[in-house]
Parts: C-alpha cells; sequence; structure tokens
C-alpha cells in the first residue's frame, strides 16, 4: 500500500478536518520516530495516517477500530500496519501491543491533541509559532486540550521509552520531538497560518 492509496481511503472515510488533521499529524510524528528509531517511515507513517481513518463510521472504542480493519486488510495495508492499529485500542480489540511501531503510534496518538490546540489558540494559526515551553506552561490547565487524558499521555510515553529507549524518553522530550515532527508538516496540516489568511 502506497501512501496515495492511504490518502484515498482517508478522504473516501473521513469528512471532519479535524480528524484529518489528526490523523496527519500522527503520520508525520511517526515518520519521524522511524527514522529515529530504525524503522521504516513509509510504513510508520501509513500506520499514523490509517489508524483513525474508521472513527466516523465505528465512533465507539468498543467498535473501533476492529470494525474496520477487514478493508485495510482487503486494501493491502502491511500486516505490520494493520498489528499496531488494532493494538492502539487494546481494551476494544484485545490485541495487545507487541511492536516498537505498536508502542511508538499508541505514544504519538493523543499527545498530537496538545501541539494541535498550542497552534490553534495562537492568532497565526502556525504550529511553527508553538515554543515546547507555551504546551508545558498549559499542561495542568484541563481547559486546555481538555479532551487530552494527561495521565495516558504520561502512561503510553513511559511505556514507549522503556520499550525504544531504554526508559530514556522523558514526557516533555517526546513533545518536543512530536512538536518539531509536525512543524516539520504544517502546511499538510493547515496549520501553516493558512487558516487566517482570505481564501
Amino acid at each position: 500500500m502506497t501512501r496515495d492509496e492511504a490518502w484515498r481511503i482517508v478522504q473516501d472515510h473521513v469528512g471532519a478536518a479535524g480528524l484529518r488533521r489528526h490523523m496527519v499529524a500522527v503520520e508525520s510524528a511517526m515518520r519521524r520516530y522511524a527514522a529515529e528509531l530504525g524503522g521504516d517511515p513509509e510504513t510508520w507513517g501509513l500506520a499514523g495516517l490509517l489508524h483513525d481513518y474508521d472513527w466516523e463510521i465505528h465512533p465507539t472504542l468498543e467498535a473501533h477500530p476492529k470494525e474496520g480493519i477487514a478493508l485495510l486488510v482487503e486494501r493491502g495495508c502491511p500486516p505490520e500496519v494493520v498489528q499496531a492499529i488494532l493494538a492502539h485500542n487494546s481494551e476494544g480489540t484485545g490485541v495487545e501491543r507487541e511492536t516498537v511501531l505498536d508502542y511508538a503510534l499508541l505514544a504519538c496518538d493523543e499527545v498530537t491533541g496538545l501541539v494541535i490546540a498550542a497552534a490553534l489558540v495562537r492568532p497565526s494559526k502556525d504550529v511553527r509559532d508553538v515554543e515546547l515551553k507555551s504546551i508545558q506552561k498549559r499542561w495542568k490547565e484541563r481547559a486546555f486540550a481538555a479532551g487530552v487524558d494527561r495521565e495516558h499521555v504520561e502512561q503510553v510515553t513511559a511505556d514507549f521509552s522503556r520499550v525504544a529507549f531504554a526508559g530514556g524518553l522523558d514526557l516533555w522530550r517526546h513533545v518536543g520531538n512530536v512538536l518539531a515532527a509536525m512543524q516539520g508538516a504544517a502546511a499538510a496540516l493547515e496549520l501553516d497560518g493558512s487558516l487566517v489568511r482570505p481564501a
């Protein structure tokens, strides 16, 4: 499966701009970690891009992504990507995380919401203007990125750190890595100032 084929699946099944942005954000973070950890950026990117493709069709943790995975298999999604997508909701699928890819996907998933929120509250709506310290400052503000479960983010980051970094990846280094990856994908995320420029 190519990135173009994966993007067509997203276009066909995801209508909400915010959900598409989230998936591209996770893709960018996954590609960044693949480069650092010796993974294949294309494979890791597919996991990020496709992990929530069925959320609008199956919007419950009991059904997502279990009910949507058959289409990905049918379209030729690599087995390791299928495994990672299933393992990012172990409670609903019964599939546990096993590989570094699996742990990376879950660690990169929800944390992107912090970065997106930080970009959208800026007048410029440009993720390249976001500084790590501004996210750190607002971490304890529950109203900021209210949908992001802080305890979950801390736990899955710690798990990823243990599996892939021998415990050497702390929360704020991880958030900084994800922020940097997303800044490199600002145009694809439409967080490059285009939201405030006249059409």
